[in-house]
């Protein structure tokens, strides 16, 4: 009987105590997180105070705290309600573990593959395992044709002196001040579509892009982008699944974006298979190739499309607009640009409007200016995997299953110890070797195509593409910027867009 009454009066008293248990246990991993990141941690709530007081800078506060950290590594634990953890690293040896060395461990992951779901499907950037290896191998072929890469030269060149050229001449004549951003946008648009799917929507021309829903397709495209993150940045991975059930703000949009790109991209499928079965479309383009790869379900297909056309329009034309940015402040980078440009013409004797890959891979001093510009401002400026099993990660960092581990390429430019004490300047010299060759950096110290088996394949056209626009442009015209003092500010999308747009006045360059 004493022994019952013992254990019935301990009852009470262990529920009592456990509040102060669970709190005194919160405080010591309070005491963990503080001293490695420096960011106070809160009882149960965890460091979920910051998280949402930055969200709407995510990207530049990030790369504070983890420029601050030890290790270069931030937690973030709410776990203590139900929420996320996970870890930020701007740790070059983190990124190859996490890209290459233990690859099988961190995949896209659920969490991250069902936020992007409705809007690319399981396409080649959001799936994993059997899903991403068939459409990366038959991608990989593709990218490694010689005949690829002359038609991508081919529709740039055409792009570029038919469309872009003539519209900066009249932007100049008439004294326009135009969006760059979104001319780099409609031209990259113009050439993926035409490239990868045989498709011209002639964007760059004020007739193409009021045709056929090619703006309200863009104004979708960059809209889905803006609210995806949004659910990325949410504290509380169910609560977009909340919205979208009861249809309110910001899921409406959603619906509404998502239903226009599956509109559009199910037209250029149909219209693709019709000229097709007339013998009126090209057979090498990557649809053809995917559609000859095997059975394909019409929404696999559009997966293969609306993944295509992210890539191929958004992360060239981001790397430019901050490209363009950049040189407008840096006239003796723009001076040796041309000069480098002018040497190749004389050398070459060509007479055309534009460049050739042979004239292009010249320019290297061109290549270091582009790449550094992507160093600072990466076209995807963070990415994210999901932790299969607990791991360690090679800075000591504990990562725990399910949790989601990102590599901020925007932080990793911003470190003194990765690039040196002028990290923060942009200066074109520190990519080229002592005779001036360019010389390329470890993608896991330059994780701006990836790294590892994920490693981007159009990394070479993506260069074409830039040094070719970059070329023909500065040869004729130079841009002032006209949007006020300071950086513009930065749109955390799934790309790294400009807020506001990038305002320029075009002059036309003196020889």
């Amino acid at each position: 009987m004493a022994m019952e009454l013992s254990l019935t009066s301990a009852v009470p008293i262990l529920l009592l105590l456990l509040p102060l248990l669970c709190l005194l246990f919160f405080r010591r991993e309070t005491r963990k997180q503080a001293s490695s990141d420096g960011l106070k941690a809160y009882p149960i709530i965890g460091t979920l105070p910051h998280f949402v007081k930055n969200q709407d800078r995510l990207i530049e506060w990030s790369a504070d705290v983890v420029s601050r950290c030890p290790t270069h590594t931030m937690f973030f634990n709410f776990k203590g309600i139900g929420l996320m953890a996970g870890a930020i690293t701007a740790n070059p040896a983190n990124v190859e573990y996490i890209a290459k060395t233990n690859f099988q461990n961190y995949p896209k992951g659920e969490f991250v593959v069902s936020v992007m779901a409705d809007f690319l499907g399981h396409g080649i950037f959001n799936s994993d395992g059997d899903q991403w290896l068939w459409q990366r191998k038959a991608s990989s072929y593709e990218f490694n044709k010689r005949s690829l890469r002359n038609f991508v030269v081919s529709t740039v060149r055409f792009e570029a002196v038919e469309r872009l050229l003539p519209l900066l001449s009249r932007a100049e004549l008439d004294g326009l001040t135009l969006d760059v951003q979104d001319v780099l946008e409609r031209f990259a648009f113009d050439n993926i579509c035409c490239i990868a799917f045989d498709e011209d929507p002639a964007c760059l021309t004020e007739v193409g892009l009021g045709a056929n829903g090619h703006a309200e397709f863009m104004h979708a495209l960059n809209d889905a982008q803006i609210i995806v993150m949004a659910r990325f940045m949410s504290p509380v991975k169910w609560a977009w699944r909340i919205k979208k059930l009861l249809n309110i703000e910001p899921e409406r949009r959603m619906s509404e974006a998502v239903a226009t790109i599956h509109g559009y991209v199910n037209r250029i499928i149909r219209e693709r298979s019709e000229r097709g079965e007339a013998g009126l479309a090209r057979k090498d383009d990557f649809l053809s190739r995917f559609i000859s790869s095997g059975e394909h379900s019409d929404e696999s297909l559009r997966d293969v499309v609306t993944n295509f056309i992210l890539a191929g329009r958004d992360t060239t034309s981001s790397a430019l607009t901050w490209f363009f940015w950049l040189l407008s402040n840096q006239h003796e980078v723009e001076d040796k640009i041309v000069r480098e440009v002018c040497t190749v013409r004389a050398s070459s004797r060509s007479t055309d409007a534009a460049f050739s890959f042979d004239e292009l891979r010249e320019m290297h001093y061109l290549h270091a200016a582009i790449t550094e510009s992507m160093r600072l401002y990466p076209p995807v400026a963070i990415d994210s995997r999901c932790c299969q099993h607990d791991d360690i990660l090679p800075d000591g960092t504990f990562v725990g299953k399910g949790w989601q581990v990102s590599y901020s390429a925007y932080a990793m430019a911003r470190l003194e110890e990765i690039w040196g004490n002028d990290c923060m300047e942009y200066r074109p010299e520190r990519w080229l070797d002592e005779e001036g060759v360019f010389r390329p950096e470890s993608s896991f110290k330059y994780p701006i195509f990836h790294a590892g088996p994920r490693m981007c394949l159009g990394k070479e056209m993506a260069y074409i593409q830039m040094k070719s626009i970059v070329a023909c442009v500065l040869e004729r015209f130079s841009f002032q910027f006209v949007g006020g003092e300071g950086r513009p500010g930065l749109v955390f999308s799934v790309t790294l867009r400009m807020e506001g747009g990038l305002p320029m006045q075009v002059k036309k360059r003196g020889h």
